[in-house]
This record gives structure tokens, sequence and C-alpha cells, in this order.
């Protein structure tokens, strides 16, 4: 019994845990690429520290996380730690096959694997599931990733990410609880999300992704705050997969509520120099409106502005609503914060490396000392991204600390402004077209424009030079010279009947107003060639030498998104032909363009309306080739030049007029497609009146008079036409489809009711 006893007693003692001591050396074994130095260090473990059995695991659990060892064994025989590792393979490739609806550029950004690291199975496992978090984002939940390992020579392995995408999770069904004042339809349109339908390629709003679904929730609550439903929540949104996780429905429960409308409406105006009545006067709602909080915060936008504009900046508007549950009205009022007038202290200009900084500061319409006003700063923004120098600007003010002076940083970054393009395209007016140029919108970076280009169509053939100079003697004031060789080939177009080569050199001169209003000048020099199928001689010189001027007025807001404007364009003119040239006439001219847009700047309504007058002088007859025509784009539903007085002659040709008044209103919508893609609609209505031309033209041979076989249609009677149309702004250019029909129209005139225009850049 004894013995049994010192023998257990003894296997006891030597499977006891080594009692710490100390280390007088350190072993490393197994390592090939890391030298045993780098080991130790990893370790954290020195000659002469005090190992037990407890510090030997924390050695390997430290070895195991630095991610190089695939294999860590640590113990201590005698005085001596011995460290034996087995390296991880080192990775010499990654790679992704199988992707198709995300780049491979996409998904390696997602993969923590990299070339020449250590092969390492949770940064592996890590890298799936970001890769997986991409792929549900987009819809697909039933993708499958398994990564392989391809072990190579010399401790290498390459690692290949295989992917399995399968088919997005559609969405089958969207429903709504609960609500009944709105229909299951109307809900639909007003959230991202889309049922699944074969139609919607062009779309990925029919794929489920969790992050859309709560973001449709806001949706529907901005949409009842739209109309009035103020206490209106989303109780519930239950989802349901099928079993395979390809196909989703999604019911969302609501609580409608009471529909509330505006009553009493004020300002809480702490400003003595700011007239109250002003700040009422931007208010966009009425009392007894339906409640809309859009309303609300475009007053609470207009408030800020208004405020701004007398130098208060950075305000803030808090609305207070007071709500009337017996009444279902809300009282608001419109608090606004007190602060002191702000100054402009400095305006710097930061990000141009090209662009010089009198360049922009000539386009900034603030300067030093000036009061700051929000209003001013955006106008100096859409007037520098309008230039097309710059890619962003942004507008940065900065507080100057104690005290009521604001710095702003007028930040850029600059883009490209050469271009070396060409070009082909389509209309009824100029048949299939080819052109190709060279433009420098931004000539050594002082805002100079130089083009030099060249076009072959069907009916007309162009090269031109041109040359600007935007601030002569530094000051704003333009100046440039154009110099261009045409030849229209209109004897086979339309209604017009008439060859024509130009040759016209000119000189201008600019300068600005106010701050919309701006007049050019112009001498110009045109040496023809006319060759008119209803004159008699062939080809026949004429030389016009002509001395003009013109206003322009230009004040537009502009979504640069959207591409939609809210203001007005207008240009008027007047210029005298003569001086010895072969025609003498004053020339008076005008257009005005009216654009609102609405509805989240995504619909506009268009308005224009165009004249013109040649008032001969000295009773001389003006030649065809001079007057004006209508149709085609000018009066759409209409062939070009199909409008207007023909005589007994030439009755496929219009004789053109002396004046013209033409005009439209279009109403350009955004349809079921997604804005990214710039495809809208619109609906239009033309109208024209054309002048009638010389009296030379209403004539007959004497033998013909009285016959009825001969007769001149010489009128100047009103045409309108209506439409619709589609426009697409193509990645390779803008495309313009139109259907017109004539409502008003006479036994002469020409139709066309399909137009097409198209121009594209390469």
């Amino acid at each position: 019994m004894k013995k049994i006893l010192g023998i257990t007693f003894a296997s006891l003692l030597f499977s006891l845990p080594v009692v710490a001591g100390q280390i007088a050396r350190i072993d490393v074994v197994g390592n090939q690429r890391m030298d045993s130095e780098s080991v130790r260090i990893l370790s954290g473990v020195q000659v002469g520290d005090n190992i037990g059995l407890s510090k030997t695991n924390q050695i390997a659990k430290k070895l195991q996380e630095s991610g190089y060892f695939s294999k860590i064994n640590v113990y201590v025989s005698d005085d001596v730690l011995k460290i034996r590792v087995t390296e991880a393979p080192l990775v010499n490739m990654v790679t992704v096959e199988g992707n198709d609806e995300i780049s491979t550029d996409d998904l390696k950004k997602e993969i923590k694997t990299k070339e020449r690291t250590s092969y390492d199975e949770s940064v592996i496992g890590a890298d799936v599931q970001r890769m997986l978090t991409l792929y549900q984002r987009k819809g697909y939940f039933g993708t499958k990733i398994e990564p392989q390992k391809i072990e190579l020579d010399g401790n290498r392995v390459n690692v290949v990410y295989e992917i399995s995408e399968g088919h997005p999770t559609w969405i089958t069904d969207i429903d709504f609880r609960g609500n009944k004042h709105f229909s299951n339809r109307t809900l639909r349109g007003e959230i991202l999300s889309r049922q699944h339908a074969w139609w919607r390629f062009m779309t990925q709003f029919d794929t489920f992704d969790e992050d859309r679904i709560q973001y449709d929730a806001q949706m529907l609550r901005q949409f009842y705050l739209r109309n009035g439903y103020v206490n209106f929540a989303v109780k519930d949104i239950q989802g349901t997969f099928t079993p395979d996780r390809q196909y989703y429905s999604v019911i969302f429960t609501v609580d409608e509520g009471d529909k509330y409308k505006i009553g009493k409406l004020s300002v809480d105006n702490p400003f003595d120099d700011v007239p109250t009545e002003d700040l009422l006067d931007v208010i966009v709602m009425d009392t007894g409106d339906i409640y809309n909080i859009d309303d609300v915060e475009e007053t609470m936008s207009l408030l800020r502005s208004k405020v701004a504009d007398f130098g208060y900046a950075f305000i803030n508007v808090e609305p207070v609503p007071t709500k009337n549950d017996d009444k279902h009205t809300i009282d608001l009022e419109f608090k606004i914060q007190k602060t002191n007038r702000i100054y402009l202290n400095t305006i710097n200009i930061l990000g141009n490396v090209r662009t010089f900084d009198t360049v922009i500061e000539h386009l900034l319409p603030m300067r030093s000392g000036d009061p700051f006003s929000l209003q001013t700063i955006e106008e100096g923004r859409q007037k520098l991204m309008r230039t097309r120098y710059f890619k962003e600007v942004q507008m940065v003010p900065t507080r100057v600390a104690d005290s009521n002076m604001m710095n702003l940083d007028v930040k850029v970054e600059e883009q490209p402004t050469g271009e070396l393009s060409g070009g082909f395209g389509w209309s009824n007016i100029n048949g299939f077209m080819i052109d190709a140029g060279i433009t420098e919108n931004n000539f050594m970076g002082r805002g100079q424009i130089v083009q030099l280009r060249g076009s072959v169509a069907e009916y007309q053939k162009q090269v031109l030079f041109s040359f600007t100079e935007p601030y002569l003697f530094g000051r704003s004031l333009s100046a440039g010279v154009d110099v261009s060789y045409t030849m229209y080939d209109y004897s086979s177009l339309g209604s017009f009947g008439y060859d024509r080569d130009s040759l016209t050199v000119s000189g201008r001169m600019g300068w600005r107003l106010t701050d919309n209003w701006t007049q050019n000048i112009r001498l110009s020099a045109a040496f023809d060639q006319n060759y008119d199928i209803q004159a008699t001689g062939g080809w026949q010189e004429a030389n016009l030498y002509t001395l003009g001027t013109s206003f322009r007025y230009h004040n537009l807001d502009t979504n640069f998104e959207q591409n939609t404007h809210t203001g007005v364009v207008a240009n008027l003119g007047l210029s005298y032909t003569g001086f010895g040239g072969t025609e003498s006439y004053m020339r008076y001219s005008g257009d005005i363009i009216g654009m609102v847009k609405f509805w989240d700047d995504r619909w506009q309504l268009r308005s224009s309306l165009d004249f013109g007058y040649i008032q001969p002088l000295d009773g001389d007859y003006v030649s065809r080739v001079y007057r004006y025509f209508l149709g085609g784009e000018s009066l759409r539903g209409f062939d070009v030049a199909g409008v207007g007085s023909r005589n007994w002659a030439y009755a496929t040709y219009a004789l053109g007029g002396l004046w013209k008044i033409n005009g439209s209103t279009q109403l350009n919508f955004p349809i079921f497609i997604p804005d990214q893609y710039q495809i809208k609609g619109f609906v239009f209505m033309d109208y024209g009146v054309l002048g009638k031309p010389p009296a030379d033209e209403d004539y007959y041979p004497q033998y013909m008079r009285g016959d009825p076989k001969y007769k001149n249609y010489i009128d100047d009677l009103v045409r309108t036409s209506a439409g619709v149309g589609v426009y697409w702004n193509t990645p390779m250019g803008p495309m313009n489809f139109s259907w017109g029909w004539p409502l008003r129209m006479t036994e002469y005139d020409r139709e066309q009711r399909f137009l097409l225009s198209f121009e594209t850049q390469f």
C-alpha cells in the first residue's frame, strides 16, 4: 500500500507546472523568412526574465496574434526558452472570379488580404463577410463566396475568391395597412422601392435593400407631412423572404392621424433695421392652406436668405408650432435668433493651379468689406461653375474670432478646359453632320477662349476661328475676333431654295452694365456668293458691311444636377447694314425666355418669344437669303422654311418675310426612368407669324393676269402647332425627339410631324 502511494505521489510531482525561473537563452526554431531576432522581439521576452507555464502561454498567444505563424510551440527546457514556429504561407496573388454585378476593383477595396503578406484564415473570413455585405446592398442575398487556397512552392499560396452571384432578391409585393386616405398604389409611388417587373431592367430599386426600406419609411412620413398629416407614424415594417431568399415582400403598417391646416402665421423679428413686412412677404403659405413640411422648410430658408441680405449671417430660424387639436390647425411662429451684422474680411482663393486669381476675382460679385450675404455668395459660386473651368466650387465662410468679420475661402477644383473633339449628329436643318475642332476655354489660365473648328453636313459646311479676351486691359471688358467660311447648300432643303457661300470677318466688344445686363457691339464684313433658284443670273456677289449692338439680360437660378432653371434670359439687338455694300437695311431683333423649375426642381416650365424686323433703306430690295423663315425647330410640326408666302413661279419655295414673331411654351417633366439616366418628357405648343416679303415678290407677267392657274399666296397669318417629345442627355450627347401636329395652317404650308436632333462629342 505504501509503495503504491509513493508512485502516485511521484507522478503528481512530475506533472506539476515548471516553477518559474530565469531564462539564460532564447532559441528560435523553424523560422525561414523571418530572422530569429525579430521573432524574439515579437515574443516580448528577454534573457533574464522569469518564465512559468502561464507566461509561455502568453508568449504563444502574442506570436499567434502577429499573423506571421500558423503553428507555435513555446516551452522551457532547463534555463532555455525554446520557441518552435511554423511560418504562415506568403500570399503570392489575390484574385476574384465569377463576379459580374460588382466590378473587381470595387470588390478588391473590401479585401484586406494583400500580396506579400502572411496568409491568415481570420482575415480571409472577414474579407468574405465584407464582400457579401456589398452584394447584399445590391440585393444579391443568395450570393456565395468560397475562398480557395492554392499552394505553391516556397511556402507561398494564391488566394482565389470564387463567387456565385445567383440573381438578386427581388421585391415581389409592397403593401400597406392602416392607410385610409391614400391608396396602396399612391403610397407605392411615393417610396423609392418598387415591385419587380421585367421592364424595370434599368433600375435596381426592385431589389431588396434593408437601408432603402428604412429610407422608404422616412419618405412616407415626408409625404404625409406634405399633405397635412402631422401625427403620421410608421408603426411596423414586416418583411418576409422566401426560403431560398430570392424573393421578398414587405408590409408597412401606418397610423395616418388627422389632417391639419395652417392657422396663424407670424415672425418674431429681433432686428430693428429689417422690415417685418419684408419677412412676412417671403412666407410661402397662407392661413387655411394644408400644412406642408416642404413649405415650412422653404420659408425657413427664404427667411435666412432675406435677413442675410441685410448683413446678418448665420442666423437660426426656428418654427414654433402650436397645435389646435379641436380645430385641426397649426399656428406657426418663425422665431429668428438675433445676431450682429457681419462683414467680409478677406477672400482667399484656394485650389487653383492654372487659373489666375484675377480671373476668379473678376467673376466674384463680392469684395472685402462688403456686408456678408449668402445670396451674393451663391451667385458667385454659380458664376464660377458656369465658366466650366472648375469641376467643383465650394464657398466656405469662417467666422473671425471675437469680431463681426467673416473670412471666405473660395475652394475650386480645376478641370481640363481644352478640348480636342469630334462629333457627329443629325438634325432636320443640317442633315447628317460630322465636325471636329480644338477649343481652349481658359487659354494660359487667363480665361481667354480660342477655338478652331470645322464641320461638314449634308446641307452646310463651315470652318471657324474665334478668339475672345474676357478681361481687356484688366477690366470687365471682353473683346474678340471671329473669322468663318460657311457654305449653305439649301437649294434642296425644305422650302429654302437657295445656296450661299459666305466669308465673314468680325470684331466685337462687350461690357457689363449691371449684374444682369451686358452690352455688345459688333462690326462685321461678309463677302457672299448667292445662288437663288427664284432669281435670274446664276451666282451673284453680295458684300454686307454691318455695325450692330445688342443688349443681354441674364438672371437664372440653376440646379446643375437636374439641369433646370428659374429666371429670365433676354436679348435685344439692332444693326445697320450698308456702308456701300450691296444690301442696305436696318435689322431689329429680340428674344426672351422665361423658365420656372418646381417640384424638387425636376419639372420645368419654359416659355419663349422671338421677334425680328428688317427695314429696307431707301426702298432697297432685300434679297431672299437674308429674310426670315419659320419652320422646323423654330415652329415644330412644320417643315424647315415650311410656312409663309409663295408665288406662282416657284410655289415649292417660301419667299420669306421681312418680319417674324414666333414663340413656344414647353413643360419638361420626369418620366418613370430614374433621374440618373437624364431622360425627360415634354409637351409643347408653338406659334408663329411670318411677315410678308417685299412688294416686288407679288407680281404676275402681263399675259398671266386673270388666269386662275397662276396665283400668288402672300400672307401674314398666324400658325400654331402642338406636340410631345422626349429629351435624352445620352453619354455621347443630347438627343431630342419630338412629334408636332399643326393646329392652324394653310393649304400651301409644308408639314413635318417628326423632328430629331442629335449631336455627340468624342
